[in-house]
C-alpha cells in the first residue's frame, strides 16, 4: 500500500485574497520516497509576502531557496533534485533565471524544462520553478 505526506498544508483563501478561490493545497508531497514540490516563486513561504518585485534575480534566488528548504523539510536536499520545470514571463530572462539555478544545482545535472508563459499566478511573480527529487540515503549515480 503507498503512503504519501502532505508538506505545508494551506489553503489559496489565504494565499491569493484578492481572488475567490477555496483549494487545499501544500508545498510538497512525498510519495514513495520521491518529493514532489510546488512550483516555486519569489515568495516567502511564511510570510506569503511576494520578495524581488521586478527583480527576476531576487525572486530566482527566493524560489530556489524555497525549494532548499523544503526538500530539507522533506528529507532531501538540492543534490536529490531529478528533474526542474522552470516558467518564464519573458524569454529575456531565461539568462539571468539559468545562471542563478545554476548557482544552486552545481554538479547536481538534472534533467530540466524551460517554457515562456503569458503570466504567473500573480502579475509580479516573474519566474516559478517546480522542481521534483528523491529521497537518497545513497547519492546518485552518474552513468
Amino acid at each position: 500500500m503507498s503512503t504519501h505526506t502532505r508538506i505545508r498544508k494551506f489553503n489559496t483563501r489565504e494565499t491569493y485574497p484578492e481572488q475567490d478561490l477555496d483549494n487545499d493545497l501544500c508545498q510538497a508531497v512525498v510519495a514513495n520516497d520521491v518529493v514532489y514540490l510546488r512550483g516555486q516563486i519569489g515568495q516567502d513561504l511564511d510570510s506569503r509576502e511576494s520578495v524581488g518585485i521586478g527583480d527576476v534575480e531576487v525572486q530566482t534566488e527566493k524560489a530556489m531557496s524555497n525549494i532548499a528548504m523544503l526538500l530539507e523539510e522533506c528529507g532531501s536536499s538540492l543534490e536529490d533534485i531529478v528533474k526542474v520545470v522552470v516558467y518564464l514571463t519573458d524569454i529575456r530572462y531565461r539568462e539571468t533565471v539559468y545562471r542563478v539555478m545554476g548557482k544552486w544545482l552545481t554538479g547536481v545535472y538534472p534533467v530540466s524544462t524551460g517554457l515562456v508563459v503569458e503570466a504567473l499566478a500573480r502579475p509580479e511573480w516573474l519566474v516559478e520553478i517546480d522542481a521534483t527529487a528523491v529521497i537518497s540515503t545513497e547519492g546518485g549515480q552518474t552513468l
